[in-house]
């Protein structure tokens, strides 16, 4: 009995459905790139049910010859790639030729589409089968209409999540669609409501003011880095202004969206220190490069690529990033309260990004230094197009500029105070001390308030991450020998990373069965926490299981910085206060201590005049 069969035309494509058209979004995905390959300028989105009832994509591009159109159904049919050399150097979104027939193969479509020199056509699908065609209009582009997405595959309904949930995941799918083409104006309505609307004049700050709102769109900086084999550029959130959860980060390579963790982990880098524990930037970065560098077939989605150089690009963005940051003053201003407005309301409000939250609808207000917010939809984006007009005017007469403003939300109204490039922390005069924490300091730009705990911390921290790699020469005896005892599984990991573990200064010798002695420490180790910082980054070692001798240095910097700090509840004279803003201001990153907390808060005089109405 035969037991290996070929399967039918009618299988293969619900089997190649399910690689490609997982969820509504994923249907949304394909014919939108589809779209943009076919050079369109406008490109209107409607869905219903957040596409599980319909899903209707509109543009104005090439269009199709009757031929054409019947054949782009057939598997393994495109105009994208002629040969095995075009797999190679991909410059399309799509290229597979599995998205439509995939998609007809479970749901029921119909499309009309015309290419303007002729009358159109207009065929409609179910389950994969041509069942009816005819003429259409002219008009020059296509229009795709699918309907009861699954019917023909109830399983894969009950894995869909909640409607919310569904349009997250499309919004968040055109929010970045949008971003990496600018010069394409998009249209998403759901249920007849609509949720973003983008002007295609190229210009990717109106996205960015579009998506996030105004306000965090003017605390983002431009970046531009390049070398011979890539071309970098975007726009970075000021450290300020964070999430939680990496998903804001968007990567384009070559027009198309991509995950990567490798990029984004140097984007990350690039923020070293500055970020808050467990807290991440907005970033947007649009990276071009000869498509022979980049394999983009490696995913059935297309998410996923793989790069040829990608430690270069890593470093590259990784140094762009930190050496944007190096040549700004990062002292976040405090906003007074506003008045509730149409206008102003967005200011408190932004769209995240994040496609797997729930709360579509929830809002919340923002409270600065650190911003947080939650996916919201339909009414947050009529109200952030309100904002549009205005916020374009302002980009406009910007343009000849090389960075948006970044000093705070008021700046339209504010006097603008000069930095000198040099002095990227001002000079600041003590005035006294609040509960034994904070400094408050002034001069002649407003009042200042500084963590006293936060600024030694980073005072402390590069003097230990420059002596954490110099520990053969300052060698301190311990008047009592330090005994460690381990576990034999840890005392394995421990006998394996020892030389790692004297490069940052612990010494250990063999003291029976898992047991360690140590006699000395560098002499630079902070008093009386000697042991502890011993253990500690033992502890660190075991933990990771393995010792990056540059990250191992890194973090014991960090712990000891921490560890010899002022502490709060902690009084210090005028004389003390001067010194450790004197000495803050010679540091290389004076803004965040190690851990990425803010040091310094500014009240400029001008806000401070307005929360006491002086001005109004």
């Amino acid at each position: 009995m035969q037991k290996v069969i070929k399967l039918s035309a009618e299988l293969s494509n619900k089997i190649a459905a399910g690689e490609v058209v997982e969820r509504p979004a994923s249907v949304v995905k394909e014919l939108v790139e589809n779209s943009i390959d076919a050079n369109s300028t406008v490109i209107e989105v409607d869905i219903e049910e957040a596409g599980l009832s319909s899903i209707q994509v509109r543009d104005n591009g090439e269009g199709m010859s009757e031929i054409d159109a019947k054949t782009a159904f057939s598997r393994h049919a495109t105009s994208k790639i002629k040969d095995e050399n075009d797999l190679f150097r991909v410059r399309t979104l799509g290229f597979r030729g599995e998205a439509l027939p995939s998609i007809a193969s479970v749901s029921h479509l119909e499309l009309v589409t015309s290419t303007g020199q002729e009358a159109g056509s207009h065929l409609t699908f179910q389950g994969g089968k041509l069942i009816a065609e005819g003429k259409a209009s002219g008009r020059q582009g296509s229009e795709i209409t699918v309907t009861q997405l699954f019917f023909n595959t109830p399983a894969r309904l009950k894995y869909m999540k909640t409607i919310h949930t569904e349009l997250g995941n499309i919004t968040d799918l055109l929010n970045r669609l949008a971003l990496a083409h600018p010069d394409v104006s998009f249209r998403l309505r759901h249920n007849g409501k609509e949720i973003l609307k983008t002007s295609g004049n190229g210009d990717v700050r109106h996205v960015l003011a579009s998506i996030y709102g105004t306000a965090i769109a003017k605390k983002m900086i431009p970046i531009h880095v390049q070398s011979l084999d890539f071309n970098v550029k975007g726009y970075l959130s000021l450290p300020e202004v964070t999430r939680a959860s990496r998903s804001y980060i968007s990567t384009v390579i070559n027009g198309r969206y991509i995950r990567n963790f490798s990029l984004s982990k140097a984007i990350e880098e690039g923020y070293h220190t500055l970020l808050p524990i467990g807290r991440h930037p907005i970033v947007y970065l649009e990276i071009t490069m000869d498509p022979i560098l980049v394999d983009v077939n490696v995913h059935p989605s297309k998410l996923e690529v793989r790069i040829s150089k990608e430690s270069e690009l890593h470093t590259l963005i990784s140094d762009g990033v930190k050496n944007q940051f190096q040549r700004k003053q990062l002292i976040p201003s405090v906003a007074p309260p506003k008045r509730t407005s149409a206008a102003g309301k967005n200011e408190q409000q932004t769209l995240s990004l994040d496609s797997q939250s729930e709360k579509l609808m929830e809002r919340k207000v923002e409270k600065p230094p650190v911003y947080e917010s939650h996916f919201k939809t339909e009414d947050l984006i009529t109200e952030s197009r309100d904002e549009e007009s205005s916020y374009q005017e302002s980009v406009h007469e910007e343009a000849q500029e090389e960075e948006m403003p970044s000093t705070s939300i008021e700046q339209e109204e504010e006097p603008i105070e000069k930095v000198i490039p040099e002095e990227r922390v001002p000079v600041m005069y003590p005035i006294g001390q609040m509960h034994g924490t904070y400094i408050l300091a002034q001069n002649e730009n407003g009042l200042y308030i500084i963590d006293q705990h936060a600024a030694q911390e980073r005072i402390k921290y590069e003097y230990f991450r420059e002596k954490v790699g110099q520990v053969e020469h300052e060698l301190q005896e311990l008047l009592v020998p330090l005994t460690l005892h381990y576990s034999s599984h840890e005392a394995v990991i421990i006998d394996e990373y020892k030389h790692e573990l004297e490069r940052v200064g612990v010494f250990l010798e063999s003291f029976g069965s898992n047991s360690y002695i140590v006699r000395s420490h560098p002499s630079w180790f902070p008093n009386g926490e000697e042991s502890m910082i011993i253990e500690d980054i033992i502890q660190q070692v075991l933990e990771e299981k393995k010792a990056d001798i540059k990250k191992l240095r890194e973090e014991a910097a960090i712990m000891m910085s921490c560890k010899g700090s002022i502490k709060a509840n902690h009084y210090l004279k005028q004389e003390d206060m001067k010194a450790l803003l004197d000495e803050l201001r010679t540091t290389s990153e004076p803004f965040t201590c190690p851990h990425g907390r803010p040091i310094i808060i500014h009240f400029t005089s001008y806000e401070m005049e307005k929360m006491f109405k002086r001005v109004m």
